[in-house]
């Protein structure tokens, strides 16, 4: 298993990337978060990284919670804060480590179904079957706020895993009754307001219903969390690291 770690003093932050993601793309999620707390990020087993290539055809979510318990229970450390992005939201959810202090979740898997209108459809398939530059770029499009444009690094990776990797699908909605559970420890979550996959209006809902939380909606930002948007990550995590006194 590898992990990238960089930062100093507690809590123990770990940071688990989205689909087709991993530490040396999420740089710059390591940075912003180990300016304020020793951060770990974690390249997910299955997934295009340093880590072990295969995963389970079946029951992937429960066996990535498995992982990551045991990642966790390997780090020694206590009371860590989980932040998970997208697919790592979910693996965050799915994981019950009694080392987990926290939960914070950016555009999370795990709640509903991924919406994926005709538009993004036929734009995924076109990626996928000619990762080129012009048609990742034309599809990632979809994944950042109306009018901007997506990160040149972002482009030039996910063509190249189009083109060497099989990614995988969308994971399904975690179960009510686990979703309850998870609410006993503190969470926060975060969507931003143009996410085509997770739309604040079926997010917040269900995550309200489950887990009885209010979902934080990012302004401007997309599916896709850019660097500029960072900050507000951070913001949303320190809710959970540093909480108000009362």
């Amino acid at each position: 298993m590898q992990l990238t770690s960089a930062g100093t003093g507690p809590p123990r932050v770990v940071m688990v990337p989205g689909t087709g993601s991993n530490a040396a793309v999420a740089l710059p999620w390591l940075q912003a978060l180990s300016a304020h707390w020793a951060t770990t990020v974690v390249d997910l087993p299955g997934q295009p990284g340093l880590s072990d290539p295969h995963r389970p055809r079946r029951a992937r979510l429960a066996w990535y919670g498995r992982v990551l318990d045991e990642i966790l229970a390997a780090m020694d450390a206590d009371r860590v804060v989980l932040v998970g992005n997208s697919l790592g939201a979910a693996v965050a959810l799915a994981a019950d480590s009694p080392r987990i202090g926290a939960r914070a979740l950016i555009s999370p898997a795990g709640f509903i179904r991924l919406s994926v209108d005709p538009r993004l459809a036929f734009a995924s398939a076109v990626w996928l079957l000619r990762p080129t530059a012009v048609n990742t770029r034309r599809m990632l499009r979809l994944f950042v706020a109306p009018g901007e444009d997506p990160p040149e690094t972002e482009v030039e990776w996910m063509a190249l895993m189009a083109a060497c990797c099989r990614p995988t699908l969308a994971p399904p909605p975690l179960p009510a009754e686990l979703l309850a559970r998870r609410a006993e420890r503190p969470c926060v979550v975060g969507v931003g307001e143009h996410d085509r996959f997770l739309p604040p209006h079926r997010l917040a809902p269900a995550v309200r219903r489950t887990m009885n939380l209010d979902v934080r909606v990012f302004s401007g930002l997309g599916h896709l969390t850019t660097s500029a948007h960072l900050d507000e990550v951070v913001s949303l995590v320190a809710k959970v690291v540093d909480p108000p006194a009362r």
